[in-house]
């Protein structure tokens, strides 16, 4: 089929090069004239596993472009509008300025009888608006909304291969051409669910309130844990056991970030609101607030490791990012712990495999290095906040050689605290016991 990308940021791009990887002749459009030629020439502008193969792939084979040029877009069968919602300065609500100004200057385009496939996360009722302002402006063209569920470093396998496909469908009609679309996915099984636009609306951001709960469910047992001196994650182990709550999501930490989890919850919290269910999902705000916390607790375990003052010790920050395999630093756990600590007057010195670039575009008073090893030389305490395998796999006594005092802080609760204690390491964990 022929397919448009409007949007070439991290959805857009990933959904553009899936679907030319999938068959489809397909164009990205985008108002960044820099990412439209770094796409083009084969490049991904963000750090994702297994893009740069398909993108090479599917240009060479002459079935993915990119254009800035919304013309080029214009004898496309579907549409997908892919831009992202921010939330808004000053509040919790999500921007739609760019779904809006990427949907008007589409309308303009688009042929009668394309149909304009909504990916964004955004408000209820969202799609009931665009859809009316379609009608009014006669294009012939039709709406359909069609969540995304991608998970960073894993988004190429989650687009090519689907868990689920959410169909939001006014015109029963449009149902055909979505299975045109993910024809290899359906012929793989995959569960597709058709429903109105509300529900299609409300599947992603309920999708993430749950997870988002989830996490801070166990984060807040984590509280309760270091209080009477349980083991969260044996906890976590104990319950997840029990079929009806099971064992993902139910790791304790520093926490959750990135572009998705913390800006939905708080857009769905405030959507709720302009609709007079605010009680309704009033728990998310107690959701957020428990996320939040998390951070400070790495920063106060840190001042109780050394002395109860960060000031001029040298911390290592391992991790920077808000999840591994992804260079996002969106709304990151890991990067607003080393800002926090710096700010505190700690000689602090930030690593991470990918995120490096980003953080110090964003944060240049931070010191940075991409070398695990730099980091951690000499360096009084190690703060680890971003569970990259690398830092997982370290190697205790090595460490404990590197540095001027063998502390650790395991932000993420991925190593064995009894290999590193008998290391001679002082060990601090997430809401689970030293010894």
């Amino acid at each position: 089929m022929r397919i448009s990308v409007i949007g070439c940021g991290y959805l857009g791009a990933v959904h553009a090069a899936s679907m030319a990887e999938l068959g489809h002749d397909v164009v990205g459009i985008d108002v960044d004239a820099r990412k439209i030629e770094l796409l083009a020439s084969g490049r991904a502008p963000f750090f994702e596993p297994g893009l740069p193969e398909i993108l090479t792939s599917a240009i060479e084979a002459g079935r993915l472009r990119f254009s800035t040029d919304m013309a080029d877009a214009a004898d496309a069968e579907v549409h997908f509008i892919g831009v992202g919602t921010p939330q808004q300065l000053g509040s919790s609500a999500a921007d739609l300025t760019y779904v809006d100004a990427a949907f008007r200057s589409l309308a303009a385009v688009a042929a009668p009888g394309s149909l304009i496939v909504g990916k964004s996360t955004v408000p209820v009722g969202t799609a009931a608006r665009l859809a009316a302002e379609l009608d009014e402006l006669g294009t012939g063209a039709r709406l359909a909304w069609n969540p995304e569920f991608l998970r960073e470093g894993f988004a190429v396998k989650d687009t090519i291969e689907p868990d689920r496909l959410v169909y939001g469908v006014a015109d029963p009609a449009d149902v055909e051409v979505l299975d045109a679309v993910y024809a290899a996915a359906i012929g793989a099984g995959t569960p597709r669910i058709v429903t109105d636009f509300a529900t299609a609306e409300l599947v992603k951001v309920s999708a993430n309130a749950f997870l988002a709960t989830k996490i801070s469910f166990i984060n807040a047992m984590a509280e309760i844990a270091e209080t009477v001196g349980a083991d969260v994650t044996q906890l976590a182990d104990a319950i997840g056991h029990d079929a009806r709550i099971g064992r993902r999501f139910l790791n304790a930490g520093v926490g959750f970030g990135g572009g998705c989890l913390p800006k939905d919850i708080r857009a769905f919290a405030a959507r709720a609101e302009e609709l007079g269910r605010a009680e309704s999902v009033s728990f998310l705000r107690e959701i957020d607030a428990i996320n939040l916390r998390r951070r400070d607790r790495v920063v106060d375990l840190a001042a109780s490791l050394l002395g109860g003052d960060v000031h001029g010790r040298r911390i290592a920050v391992l991790g920077l990012t808000f999840k591994p395999d992804s260079d996002d630093i969106r709304d990151s756990p890991a990067l607003d712990v080393a800002v926090r600590l710096h700010g505190l007057g700690a000689d602090v010195i930030a690593t991470d495999p990918e995120g490096v670039a980003n953080s110090r575009a964003k944060h240049p008073q931070l010191a940075f290095t991409e070398s695990t090893d730099e980091a951690l030389a000499e360096a009084e305490l190690a703060v680890l906040v971003t569970e990259w395998s690398e830092y997982r796999e370290l190697v205790p006594a090595d460490v404990a050689a590197a540095m001027r005092s063998p502390r650790i802080i395991d932000g993420r609760n991925v190593l064995d605290p009894a290999a590193w204690m008998e290391a001679g390491f002082d060990y601090r964990g997430m809401g689970r016991h030293a010894g």
